[in-house]
């Protein structure tokens, strides 16, 4: 049976859903009963993908975490500890990264040898239990994450209070943030008739210096890999606010295809924050298993695909998301060929073919799949 999506609770002050669950846990304690709180459980068989609005969402399933249970209480105490340090930064107006909360949260119990936490992997999977718990973004409880990704294009924008022009930032562009929200960043003036997420850095970079995005009234931004939640929110929030489509370049293997599908509906880790970061209008531009033939590209470029490839390829044959016939046919020619692509294999046919030849061609005669 499938999950029931759970109802989203209105967007309140996440400082007042904090102070909430800590006096909830007091009103427990006081009546005598052994204090427990809900967690929507962030599991497979707890997430389903909406086929009307193409995105994944979290089911209404939840898991106790009581304190009086031995295989629950520590995971009951780090939640509040996460829960107080978050109050406060709040209190304090102060914003810190998931690294240094974990330091902040992380010392030896008085009277045991015991630490609050012992590694960083310990703490974040709490940071999104609470998440889900308060239905509130990390971001919206001032922690963020390093920077990863960079933009420019055909757009000024708000950042903290100053004006950036994107249009104007050389080659490294304009450094991401973790935090994207409205009270961060606001969007002024925009030229730009698309958005192009590219994989790559370095793709990114060779776009970035042949002024693709000037050429074709673009706003170019990267990921490095897979796209951190800065990027995907920031692109959702981008195609919603600015109306613009939304093109995603990735290698042409099954963990491009994922990278795509994750910008597309969502994960199933962050399948609660689907609404708020998904883009289902995305139109994968490519690497395409076809384009070997279309653009004439040599042999030489190719890439075997091994056991893990077939293996994944296989798995995401069966995703609901991917039962479209184009993308049957996508990937049973992957398979069918043996053989995987990465983007800058378009070089074998000049360094700015990309550039110049394919992504224009591919955009100009609508050569995408959604």
């Amino acid at each position: 049976m499938s999950a029931r999506p759970r109802k989203r609770r209105k967007k309140g002050d996440v400082a007042s859903k904090l102070r909430e669950l800590g006096e909830g846990a007091v009103r427990q304690i006081r009546a005598g009963s052994n204090p427990a709180v809900q967690i929507p459980a962030r599991t497979l068989a707890n997430v389903k993908y909406d086929r009307k609005r193409s995105i994944i969402e979290l089911g209404d399933q939840t898991q106790t975490r009581a304190l009086f249970n031995v295989g629950q209480a520590r995971k009951y105490m780090q939640t509040f500890l996460v829960a107080s340090a978050c109050k406060d930064l709040l209190d304090a107006a102060k914003t810190t990264s998931i690294r240094d909360l974990y330091y902040i949260t992380k010392h030896t119990i008085g009277g045991t040898k015991q630490n609050t936490f012992e590694e960083q992997e310990e703490s974040d999977p709490i940071i999104e239990d609470l998440e889900v718990t308060i239905d509130s973004l990390r971001e919206e409880m001032n922690l963020f994450a390093s920077n990863r990704g960079a933009m420019v294009g055909d757009l000024t924008l708000v950042d903290a209070g100053d004006t950036i022009d994107l249009r104007r930032l050389g080659s490294g562009g304009w450094s991401v943030p973790s935090i994207v929200e409205e009270n961060v960043i606001q969007f002024k003036r925009c030229n730009a008739k698309m958005i192009l997420l590219v994989e790559k850095d370095a793709v990114w970079r060779r776009l970035n210096e042949d002024k693709f995005w000037k050429k074709h009234k673009a706003i170019l931004i990267h990921g490095n890999g897979m796209a951190p939640r800065g990027v995907r929110r920031l692109c959702h929030r981008m195609v919603k606010e600015l109306k613009l489509p939304l093109y995603v370049l990735v290698d042409n293997d099954p963990w491009g295809f994922y990278i795509y599908s994750v910008v597309k509906q969502g994960s199933i880790n962050l399948a609660y924050e689907s609404v708020r970061m998904a883009v289902p209008e995305a139109r994968f531009v490519g690497l395409s298993s076809f384009d070997p033939k279309r653009f004439d590209l040599s042999s030489n470029v190719f890439i075997r695909l091994d056991e893990t490839d077939q293996k994944r390829a296989k798995q995401m044959l069966a995703y609901p998301w991917f039962e479209r016939k184009a993308w049957q046919r996508e990937m049973h020619k992957m398979l069918k060929e043996g053989v995987k692509l990465e983007i800058e294999a378009l070089s074998s046919k000049g360094i700015s073919f990309i550039s110049e030849e394919y992504l224009p061609r591919k955009i100009r005669e609508r050569q995408y799949l959604v």
